[in-house]
């Protein structure tokens, strides 16, 4: 593949160019009694419109102003996903700031950390639980924070700092900042480059401090080009369009999640639905029904696992309806592996029977009835995952980017699927895999501009020639499509030379219900063991079941039957490897793994070196 395409230029003279935050007003131009996004509150979606979102974001990019952010500032937001956050990042994107999001589960030393390597003047926190992060540092830790925004109104009435303001009095500043003002924001927009930095986006840190990657006005316009524009992307052939719903779950601080709620908002016109919290996920599925939808491996495991939950529950009658349709379900998934994702004679005939009568009420159930394009990226899935829900009527597309390269990379399309793989390059783009070393690298116009005050680390992502380094390592299958064998960095290479691939055996594990997390370990020792973490509502409901009583999530880990269940998961996977590549002893991990503890990144990945030492004990048995 190479290189064919540029990103977009600059609008006409005297418009800037087309920033997220322009899309944004263009859309409150001509339709603005559209809505834009509904959030929950007591129980009620509230709606925003177009029009009357983009007041909120041009009050709020005012309120900037007037708080002195300059071109390049950083505004910095720490929450979960609300309207306030959407209204921020557009309104920082509005004045030609940069905006810095923060995951939620950041703990304090993090927090400290990402205020000042980014250098953030303003900073919005959440409510009390996120501001108490900042007040725990002394103001001489955190020099450049000048103003704190907070939303939730609960538990500040104690405090007592010149920085802290609450949002509505926020937007008041702008409004007032507007009257004496009036172009200002405008004249900003008007300004706006394409190599300007939007955003930085914080990598996760399996190995070391997360960088701040800069992504630039070009590289979100050619994402959108690419991964929401892209019309064969689409079971359809349409692009999303103001009749779309989505759900946005995912914390909007990760660029997927980024472009596959609020960029795809301002691309297509879907309205973007806020769950209440990521807990509610399931609930909230149920009630938005989703036109698109985007996951993460762990949500699809999770509602892969819930299914199978509610089945064993079920009367004698159900049980036997459910057997046959999933056994149904494992023809259909298998005909259309088998045929690229695209239905055979048997499996149409299969599906039409087993739809109105089982498949329709399941997906309805999970909340993905009446979704049209389902997406599964940033980690590695198991393909009897995706195979799970393909055999019920919803194709998962595995697509494959990172946030170096604005997530563009690689992606399944419709008719030509080829399971267990990440897909083709996007149009327009260049990818290709080292000879040697097998890494991939890309390059193309979403390439982002280098990590925020790190010279050093953005010339070792480059190669000699210009082309992004991943760290993962791929393969060719059919000279099309690209299959992820793992991160160069977590390749095991046993004492006798044998190069294993963690993540496939891993994977393998977790499409398991009853497990949740898996690590396999065997780096320069003679066998390969893995750490297992369970899944406790899972494992919890089929202890009850039966009769085998717990209290705790370690006291469940003790219980001989449990371990005896995962031996058997453990025993069906290796029969799935060459002798080299089978597990011959695991444990049970002690406790629920977590990122406030060091164990786990914001983004649920896990972090092996941390993990190798806190569990060390566990490891060292097992030889």
């Amino acid at each position: 593949m190479t290189l064919v395409e540029e990103a977009p230029s600059a609008g006409t003279a005297g418009t800037g160019f087309r920033t997220v935050a322009a899309r944004a007003k263009a859309w409150a131009e001509t339709d603005p009694g559209h809505i834009a996004f509904r959030e929950k509150d007591y129980g009620i979606w509230q709606e925003y419109t177009w029009a009357e979102s983009w007041e909120l974001i041009e009050l709020a990019a005012h309120g900037l102003l007037e708080f002195g952010v300059e071109v390049g500032d950083r505004v910095s937001i720490h929450s979960e996903d609300r309207p306030e956050w959407v209204i921020l990042d557009l309104a920082a994107v509005a004045v030609r700031g940069i905006a810095v999001g923060f995951y939620p589960t950041n703990p304090m030393a993090e927090v400290e950390y990402l205020l000042n390597d980014s250098g953030a003047c303003v900073h919005m926190a959440e409510d009390q639980e996120q501001a108490d992060k900042v007040f725990e540092m002394d103001q001489a830790q955190i020099p450049d924070v000048r103003k704190i925004i907070y939303c939730e109104a609960r538990g500040f009435a104690g405090f007592d700092d010149s920085r802290l303001i609450y949002w509505d009095d926020f937007l008041e500043v702008g409004r007032k900042h507007r009257e004496a003002n009036p172009g200002a924001v405008a004249a900003r927009m008007a300004a706006a480059e394409a190599d300007d930095v939007m955003t930085l986006v914080y990598t996760s840190g399996t190995t070391g401090p997360p960088k701040g990657a800069m992504l630039t006005n070009a590289n979100a316009d050619f994402a959108m080009g690419r991964i929401i524009e892209e019309t064969d992307a689409y079971p359809d052939g349409k692009a999303p369009n103001k009749s779309d719903q989505i759900l946005t779950y995912l914390p909007l601080c990760h660029v997927a999640e980024r472009i596959f709620s609020t960029w795809t908002m301002l691309s297509g016109g879907p309205t973007l639905n806020f769950a209440e919290s990521i807990e509610t996920v399931a609930v909230n599925l149920r009630e938005v029904q989703p036109t698109l939808f985007f996951a993460v491996p762990r949500i699809w495991e999770r509602l892969h696992a819930g299914v199978l939950i509610r089945g064993s529950d079920a009367s004698r009658f159900k049980k036997f309806v459910l057997s046959t349709g999933m056994k149904a379900a494992t023809y259909i998934g298998q005909a259309k592996v088998d045929n690229g994702g695209k239905h055979t004679a048997v499996s149409r005939v299969l599906h039409s029977v087993f739809y109105p009568l089982l498949f329709r009420a399941m997906l309805e159930r999970i909340g993905l009835r009446h979704c049209r394009r389902a997406s599964s990226g940033a980690a590695p899935i198991a393909p009897e995952v995706l195979q799970f829900f393909m055999g019920l009527g919803l194709d998962v597309y595995e697509l494959y980017g990172m946030t170096e390269n604005s997530a563009v990379a690689t992606c399944n399309y419709p008719g030509r699927l080829k399971l267990g793989t990440v897909g083709e390059p996007y149009p327009g783009t260049g990818l290709r895999i080292d000879d040697e070393t097998g890494e991939i690298q890309s390059q193309h116009a979403g390439v982002f501009k280098g990590y925020w005050n790190k010279p050093e680390k953005t010339a070792e992502t480059f190669t000699a020639d210009g082309w992004l380094r991943t760290g993962d390592v791929g393969e060719w299958v059919d000279g099309t499509h690209v299959k992820i064998v793992d991160r160069m960095k977590d390749i095991i290479i046993t004492s006798g030379g044998k190069n294993i691939s963690p993540s496939e055996i891993e994977n393998s594990l977790k499409a398991s219900p009853m497990i949740k997390e898996a690590m396999v370990i065997g780096d320069q020792r003679k066998y390969l063991t893995a750490l297992i973490g369970i899944e406790l509502d899972t494992v919890g409901n089929w202890a009850l079941r039966r009769n085998i009583p717990y209290t705790t999530y370690r006291d469940l880990t003790e219980k001989p039957e449990v371990e005896q269940a995962i031996q058997k998961i453990v025993d069906e996977t290796n029969e799935k490897f060459a002798r080299v590549e089978q597990i011959k002893k695991f444990r049970m991990l002690p406790k629920e793994l977590d990122h406030e503890d060091g164990e786990l990144t914001a983004t649920q990945k896990l972090k092996r070196s941390a993990m190798s030492a806190q569990f060390d004990e566990l490891i060292e048995e097992m030889y």
